[in-house]
């Protein structure tokens, strides 16, 4: 049946393949994005699409009029970055939230599905990490996504409306912003390789990842609007088989470009999380989720996709309101 739902962050790698996907299942989509994170022509024609900040409660009034299901993943997920930009980042994670939690009780919205972060879990004492453990936020982006999940759960309990939480896992694929020297890590080390120059690496590079492809992802995230299973529920979705490390990845990425290049050591970031990989049973159990997609594939799929867009410089357009001896050198002097 044709269900009219809204996608946030429609601009975005995560956004325009869910936005895809539920276009594929033959429900109405609309979508907005204030284009910070994302490329407009990532989304789909088919999407009604709308310019614009979901922090703006006037506006997201007017768009949840008539929509059943809510997938909220609009945010600018700067993991590493909120240390130093605190305000911006808080005022795209939950600030950008609570709106669309709002509008969406008022116009009686029936579920809304929230795209948290691993960042919630930060550092625990074992790993994989479970839903069942507490949240230990190690910085404002975390730290702002608990508190989003928190509001979303109080508003959904006290109005009625049916509520979701998904976890994804370091989301890669075609689609991804590759320009932004702030965040994700696979797509800056193909752009900076494929310019013929070599990636830095923050810390050891000993971090473990456990990196999920979209195609993996989108299928699961949607049915979380419409399962009965998956209502008022909080699931990880991505791999927990084959963790890696970051020196890894940049191995397995030297491979596939057929290259000779050595990677550029710098300190690491404060609060990064050495081990974060996330248990995929509950997802398996509620959602059928599998892991279809290898690494590598994954990782070949975004090289072919950024080849024919082209390489491009990186667009340093988020301030950094802290700049002390803190601040990684390769933000401040603008290595990428």
């Amino acid at each position: 049946m044709k269900t009219r739902v809204l996608v946030t962050g429609v601009a975005g790698l995560l956004g325009s393949h869910l936005a895809d996907n539920l276009l594929k299942e033959g429900h109405e989509v609309l979508g907005v994005d204030n284009l910070i994170g994302g490329y407009k022509d990532n989304i789909p024609l088919d999407v009604k699409f709308t310019n614009g900040d979901t922090s703006n409660l006037d506006l997201m009034l007017n768009i949840t009029k008539g929509v059943e299901v809510v997938f909220h993943t609009a945010c600018t997920a700067y993991e590493g970055l909120s240390v130093f930009s605190p305000a911006i980042i808080s005022q795209n994670t939950f600030g950008n939230s609570i709106p669309v939690f709002s509008a969406s009780v008022t116009n009686n919205v029936r579920r809304v599905v929230y795209c948290s972060s691993m960042a919630r879990y930060g550092h625990q004492e074992v790993t994989p990490f479970t839903e069942q453990m507490n949240p230990k936020p190690q910085d404002p982006y975390g730290i702002s996504k608990v508190a989003s999940e928190n509001i979303l759960q109080n508003l959904a309990d006290v109005h009625g409306m049916e509520w979701s939480i998904a976890v994804p896992h370091n989301i890669i694929g075609p689609r991804q912003k590759y320009d932004d020297p702030f965040r994700n890590v696979a797509s800056i080390m193909i752009n900076l390789m494929l310019q013929g120059r070599s990636p830095y690496i923050y810390g050891s590079g000993e971090q473990v990842r456990c990196f999920s492809f979209i195609q993996d992802v989108v299928k699961p995230l949607s049915a979380m609007g419409f399962s009965v299973k998956s209502k008022n529920e909080i699931i990880n979705i991505g791999p927990d088989e084959n963790p890696i490390t970051i020196n890894e990845l940049f191995s397995i990425l030297l491979n596939l470009l057929e290259l000779d290049l050595d990677p550029i050591y710098v300190p690491e970031r404060p609060k990064e999380v050495k081990f974060a990989t996330c248990s995929a049973s509950k997802a398996r159990s509620l959602l059928n989720y599998q892991t279809e997609t290898t690494l590598e594939i994954g990782l070949l799929s975004m090289i072919d996709w950024i080849r024919m867009r082209g390489p491009l410089n990186f667009d340093y357009r988020l301030p950094i309101e802290i700049n002390n001896r803190l601040t990684p050198k390769t933000w401040v002097q603008r290595l990428f």
